[in-house]
């Protein structure tokens, strides 16, 4: 049984388990003739903190997919924040946030009340609530507050009151469309269960993806004309990017940049992870149910330090959709192929290719190992800060041991906060995701390892704000993994001039795509 133990290969030791273990725990598997104390023994069976496994498999640790890079990471000096560019906010691009106003009356009688049911996770919902404000104006309607469907991923129940501070939303927006928190007591009956039972001449089902202002003034204009109520669902992405009044493409911005703020328990949950990432020695408050009496009275003896945020998208739903190979084994590769039959009965069109050829074509998500490699290439080193917003990695701690590895200082929100601050929020993932999201724009830089909602949202709102944002060159880092014989200094010269345009320089909005992800031009005016 002892032979069990010391057979272990020694990588096991770079996870970083509990720091009264990790310790003796390393220094017994430096001498194999040392026997295993029983503090060491239980170690080994003691839950990781920051993640969980999805299946027993998954605690085996992974081999490092780029072992010569990793051991150059590893051997790299501290910069103790000497590159001079690394840190340095944006420059100044010459654009400004441009709302103007509307000066406008509300019309003074409303066309009717417009309901919308908003499926997806967090940014997926916001985008559809700035959808459904521009498309009430469009049609003079009163909206309701948007439903949040329950997400089918993450099984959250949250309503829009669960989220966001529904007073503010009302107030911010309150000159330039009708807004009430539930219908009247006439239209009581138009409800999610009333739409599920029949086909009803108030629902309107089949509004297309992108659809123009004319459609719904075609479509929907109508019903409300009739029945005094339209129920639009399904509902996301269901409004077009171009061709709409300049005056609708800046309410879709007010709305999702000024009006759409968390609740304010979410707000000052996250005023407290960025406060413990400013000054570290104020972790000792983490264990404190009471996070809102914290004051800034010893900021005077500590200089604030930067942080990254970290957005890690490696949830089980993105790896079996990418159809990537992610180092786990035959293992790994049943089960994944087991997830795709299971949610999409098989058709992902990633499946058709080789994992060489996805990743020859940066089509594969960063892994943990290979994000903290990029990072370190950047200039990133043992010193930096760095906060993971993820929900739950796939394939627990162990899939993040050599990311940890590379960053020691690597926080979330279990590592700042209590158990008690986090009570409010556990098990309801858009209310994770908005903690997330909350530190992710009180960050000094963000960066995400794959694009997605998330990442998408948050570079729209910090190209709003003129905040550094890193967008990984997917292009041309598969094909810089896929090359084993690669040495650092090669790796790392190709990541830095291949990254000298990718720290939130703004780009312009083209044709087809989001507003929410380009605010310029259409809500930005050059200086």
């Amino acid at each position: 049984m002892w032979v069990l133990f010391f057979s272990f290969n020694r990588k096991l030791m770079r996870l970083n388990c509990h720091r009264h273990c990790c310790l003796p725990l390393r220094r017994a598997m430096s001498r194999p003739s040392v026997l295993l104390s029983p503090l060491i023994f239980l170690c080994l069976f003691t839950p990781f903190t920051h993640a969980s496994p999805s299946t027993i498999s998954e605690w085996n640790v992974p081999k490092p997919r780029h072992l010569p890079l990793l051991r150059s990471a590893l051997q790299r000096e501290s910069f103790n924040g000497e590159e001079p560019d690394l840190w340095a906010p944006l420059a100044d691009q010459g654009w400004r946030p441009c709302l103007v106003s509307v000066n406008a009356p509300l019309p003074q009688k409303s066309q009717g009340y417009l309901q919308v049911f908003l499926d997806g996770g967090l940014n997926q919902q916001r985008m559809g609530i700035c959808d459904a404000v521009a498309v009430a104006k469009i049609l003079d309607a009163t909206l309701v507050i948007p439903h949040l469907e329950v997400n089918p991923v993450w099984q959250d129940s949250s309503s829009f009151m669960d989220i966001f501070d529904v007073d503010h939303f009302i107030n911010v927006l309150k000159d330039d469309i009708r807004i009430v928190k539930e219908l009247p007591e006439e239209f009581s009956w138009s409800t999610r269960e009333y739409y599920a039972t029949a086909i009803q001449a108030t629902r309107v089902k089949r509004a297309p993806v992108h659809a123009s202002a004319n459609w719904y003034l075609e479509n929907v204009l109508p019903i409300l004309e009739s029945y005094g109520i339209a129920a639009i669902s399904p509902f996301s992405h269901r409004l077009t990017f171009d061709n709409l009044p300049s005056e609708i493409q800046q309410l879709r911005c007010k709305v999702i940049f000024k009006a759409l703020v968390f609740v304010p328990h979410i707000r000052a949950l996250g005023d407290a992870l960025v406060h413990r990432l400013r000054y570290p020695k104020g972790q000792s408050q983490a264990m404190s149910t009471d996070y809102l009496r914290e004051t800034t009275d010893r900021n005077g003896e500590q200089k604030p330090q930067k942080f990254v945020v970290l957005h890690l998208r490696f949830d089980k739903d993105m790896a079996a959709h990418s159809a990537c190979d992610f180092g786990g084994g035959k293992a790994e590769k049943l089960a994944l192929a087991k997830y795709r039959q299971t949610i999409w009965q098989g058709r992902v069109l990633n499946s058709r290719f080789t994992d060489e050829e996805l990743r020859s074509q940066g089509r594969c998500p960063l892994t943990p190992e290979e994000i903290g490699l990029l990072l370190g290439a950047l200039g990133f080193d043992n010193s930096t800060r760095l906060y993971l917003a993820s929900h739950k990695v796939y394939g627990g701690e162990a899939k993040i041991s050599t990311l940890r590895e590379l960053f020691p200082l690597m926080e979330d929100k279990k590592s700042l906060a209590s158990s008690e601050e986090r009570v409010r929020i556990k098990g309801k993932a858009s209310s994770l995701a908005a903690v997330d999201y909350y530190v992710g724009m009180h960050s000094d830089i963000f960066i995400s390892a794959s694009p997605g909602n998330m990442h998408n949202a948050l570079v729209g709102h910090r190209t709003f704000e003129n905040m550094k944002t890193i967008r990984p060159n997917m292009g041309l880092l598969g094909p810089l993994f896929l090359n084993k014989s690669i040495t650092w200094s090669e790796f790392r010269q190709a990541v830095v001039e291949g990254h000298q345009n990718r720290h939130g320089q703004l780009r312009l909005r083209k044709p087809k795509q989001s507003i929410y992800t380009y605010p310029a031009p259409d809500c930005m005016c050059h200086a």
